[in-house]
């Protein structure tokens, strides 16, 4: 897809999200047809139908063969003070990366990782948990974490990789503790359920165990988003 393309894909994933948010559509209904945003938007179908792979990847909508595509889930309302909607597809895309990344850092590290790696590590860990349990942001020692587990691949290309993404994910792990922290306790006892279960994985050297833990950890991050 050619660079202005993407940009109007963007901004046909926002405005759909708008109309999702104005329209107070509910999980089951039905969007406009592809016809229809086309007009509302001035784009291609082409153009709309790209957003809504986009959007579908994301959780957000589902395609039903020949009845056009519906709400799946809506964004939290508290996401929009963190990701601005002109962006929303750029950022959450991002999530699509880190499963690649991250799950595999995850895999390396519980492999290569040495004794002083797996003590930043398991630092870190208390760090975001004492972060988590106050009022503070928990953002920083969210990311810190994240980051000593792909350092410990001892392979700088994924350090390099995971640090491209910074700014993406530092909008994601502001939204997602401050939603987290709007909903009953369990919501965040259960992110840090999740960094224990990537650590101890690590931990024991268990590969595969580190892997799955972290594809579920950013699997439910994103389910975090939507209320």
């Amino acid at each position: 897809m050619l660079a202005n393309e993407g940009r109007l894909a963007d901004r046909a994933y926002a405005g759909i999200v708008e109309i999702i948010n104005r329209d107070g559509l509910q999980v089951g209904d039905r969007l406009p047809s592809e016809a229809r945003l086309a007009e509302i938007f001035g784009m291609s179908r082409t153009i709309v139908r790209e957003a809504l792979v986009r959007l579908a990847s994301d959780g957000i909508t589902a395609a039903r063969r020949g009845a056009g595509s519906y709400v799946k889930s809506r964004p939290s309302e508290r996401l929009g003070a963190h990701v601005p909607m002109a962006e929303l597809s750029a950022t959450l895309g991002t999530y699509e990366v880190r499963f690649v990344v991250e799950a595999e850092a995850a895999r390396l590290a519980a492999q290569r990782r040495s004794p002083e790696q797996m003590a930043e590590i398991a630092q870190a860990l208390v760090d975001l948990r004492n972060a988590l349990l106050s009022s503070a942001p928990a953002h920083v020692e969210d990311w810190a974490l994240h980051r000593a587990i792909v350092k410990a691949t001892a392979n700088p290309a994924f350090v390099a990789s995971f640090d491209l993404l910074h700014d993406e994910v530092e909008h994601i792990l502001r939204a997602g503790v401050d939603i987290s922290r709007s909903r009953p306790p369990e919501a965040i006892q259960a992110m840090m359920r999740e960094h224990e279960m990537i650590v101890d994985a690590i931990r024991a050297q268990d590969a595969d165990g580190a892997s799955l833990a972290m594809r579920w950890h950013l699997t439910q991050g994103r389910k975090r988003l939507m209320p």
